[in-house]
């Protein structure tokens, strides 16, 4: 009787234990096919803002690890030179101007607005989600405040965050519609006074200056809850609420693969920073504000890390577009690349790109160019699905994973709908050029356009056009090809303009 029971035991334990390392492979071969994904994507940084980038005084110790550690790329771009359009192309691996995610006299989308992202659109989060993936955002949304707009309607779990850039909801003042009615009866006086009580605003930040909402949207099926969860937001508190919310989620996550979109609110100006980083930075005020998002990075990565996770996820570090010059000291800088936000010189559209991947990415300084247009083709890529919608991006992975040149070979620079300029390996085509925000140089359609060497001349100071017309009938081969299989759709933020009356 006593050796049946024992026989017994052990064939229960037998069992067990092929049921622990089935599972344990069952996970294994989870982590293999699904990793997780991480997208830290902040707002109006600079090419020049981080250590591993050239900054002198701003401390970035954890971007500078994953710099070091993962792939620092050198000609990484945003999609567009401004926030909208940016996180449109991200979301969807296509140009602005293929899903009319752009504006040509409205630029970015403002409170109240009836339109939005389109729900014909498939964003990154949609199609993880569709595989098993939780997805979650905490952050900065800006593709639209309408209910059906909302990340959560797009492919989204869950989301925490602001609906639109941190300085717009002005407690005092007209809003956008009423801005654009002063200006239809051509009232400068009145648009320059209040501009100059804005500017003040902008230099010194104070609460309740801006009547942002911070938002909560959960998904239950086929049915939302959004709830205002505080308005104003407290914009010192904001890096640290987002990155809390993201470390929740992650630690929620179970045994699925999980997508975490986290774009910071900063350092879009109004900055604000927590208690714990005023005067932090030798950089200032906006150093404080950069030290406390390289603080959030390093602490998600310590929750990956803590799960088990860090080596089974890819993490991207960027930014939407270049730097916002005209804020002076508030705003950031390109290094050693010209102009900045709003701009297609270098220095409004290349950005900081470091991927990290412990155990699959091999330290390396890539000088390809990737964009993150390619995003959503190499995320479906690494998770075995098919990222074909995004059919203005490249799959990266082979780069990453095997140091491969990119499979992207040029870039196109557009401003609203128009295309301002065209990148070919390091030959760089101005056919426009012009400053923003109020800044030079004057927009100027070229005749004969203007040529540059990136590579010889990252800050685009020489044209080299009358040594190179060969090149340049090569370039203008290429973008007339490009513009070729390009649709252009109408500008879905100019759409409100219809409704303002003057």
């Amino acid at each position: 009787m006593m050796r049946i029971i024992v026989v017994l035991l052990c064939l229960l334990a037998s069992a067990c234990a092929n049921k622990t390392d089935m599972q344990g492979r069952a996970v294994s071969e989870r982590k293999t096919l699904q990793p997780n994904v991480v997208i830290l994507f902040a707002d109006d940084l600079g090419y020049g803002d981080l250590g591993s980038y050239g900054h002198p005084y701003i401390r970035t110790p954890n971007l500078d690890e994953m710099a070091r550690e993962g792939q620092r790329w050198t000609d990484f771009y945003a999609a567009a030179p401004v926030c909208s359009p940016s996180r449109a192309a991200l979301l969807t691996g296509r140009y602005p101007v293929r899903t009319g995610q752009f504006g040509e006299r409205i630029g970015v989308y403002f409170p109240k607005e009836t339109g939005g992202f389109p729900a014909e659109e498939t964003t990154i989060a949609e199609l993880l989600n569709a595989a098993g993936y939780r997805t979650g955002m905490f952050g900065k949304w800006h593709l639209g405040d309408a209910p059906h707009a909302l990340p959560t309607r797009h492919g989204f779990d869950e989301w925490l965050g602001i609906p639109y850039s941190n300085d717009m909801d002005w407690e005092v003042g007209p809003d956008i519609e009423g801005m654009i009615r002063l200006t239809q009866e051509g009232k400068t006086d009145e648009i320059e006074r209040i501009f100059t009580t804005r500017r003040a605003l902008y230099a010194k930040p104070v609460a309740g200056a801006w009547q942002v909402p911070l938002i909560r949207s959960v998904r239950h099926g086929t049915s939302f809850k959004d709830t205002i969860v505080e308005q104003p937001a407290d914009q010192s508190l904001i890096t640290q609420r987002y990155t809390r919310e993201a470390i929740r989620f992650i630690e929620e996550s179970g045994e699925a693969p999980f997508f975490v979109y986290l774009p910071y609110t900063m350092p879009h100006t109004p900055l604000f920073r927590s208690p714990a980083f005023e005067g932090h930075s030798l950089g200032g005020r906006y150093g404080d504000v950069i030290e406390e998002i390289d603080s959030s990075v390093g602490q998600i990565r310590a929750a990956l890390r803590r799960r088990g996770e860090l080596e089974n996820t890819l993490i991207l570090f960027t930014s939407d577009n270049g730097p916002w010059l005209t804020m002076l000291t508030e705003g950031g800088r390109a290094g050693l690349l010209r102009m900045g936000k709003g701009t297609t010189f270098e220095g409004g559209m290349r950005v900081p790109g470091i991927f990290s991947w412990p155990g699959r990415i091999k330290p390396d300084v890539v000088s390809e160019i990737g964009s993150t247009l390619d995003i959503y083709r190499t995320i479906a890529a690494i998770a075995g699905l098919d990222g074909s919608a995004g059919i203005d991006g490249y799959d990266l992975s082979s780069t990453l994973f095997e140091r491969t040149p990119s499979a992207r070979k040029a870039l196109a620079y557009y401003r609203g709908g128009a295309l301002y300029a065209y990148r070919s390996g390091p030959w760089k085509l101005h056919l426009r050029t012009q400053g923003a925000y109020g800044q030079g140089p004057e927009l100027t359609v070229h005749e004969k356009p203007v040529l540059h060497h990136l590579h010889d001349d990252p800050s685009e100071r020489f044209d080299v056009s009358e040594a190179n017309e060969e090149t340049i009938r090569a370039l203008t081969t290429e973008i007339a090809a490009h513009q070729g299989q390009m649709d252009v759709k109408p500008p879905a933020m100019d759409a409100r303009l219809a409704r303002i009356v003057p």
